[in-house]
């Protein structure tokens, strides 16, 4: 079976398609192969979109968002404050 290159959808194509899983009344494996999709994303974009609406436990997306934005901040106070110690440490040597 040959790779499919990556491909990246909209949000709003997201949306849509999402919307036609729950309005058609057929099953995500039968859309996923009509819109020519995996049917693990589609399945992943209706799972994503119950949690966003408050339908399903889990991390919404502004969620997702703010905690990566705050890993990728934490991260770099941590390199400063490595950064710092050291220059500190060397500070003290160089002073006695």
């Amino acid at each position: 079976m040959a790779r499919r290159e990556r491909r990246k959808f909209s949000d709003e194509y997201k949306a849509e398609v999402v919307a036609l899983v729950r309005s058609s009344g057929k099953s995500i494996g039968e859309i996923s192969r009509d819109l020519d999709l995996t049917e693990t994303a589609v399945r992943e974009w209706v799972q994503r979109a119950e949690v966003d609406g408050g339908k399903r436990i889990g991390l919404s997306t502004a969620e997702r968002e703010e905690l990566s934005r705050l890993r990728r901040q934490v991260r770099l106070l941590e390199e400063e404050r490595s950064i710092l110690k050291k220059a500190a440490t060397f500070f003290a040597k160089e002073t006695r």
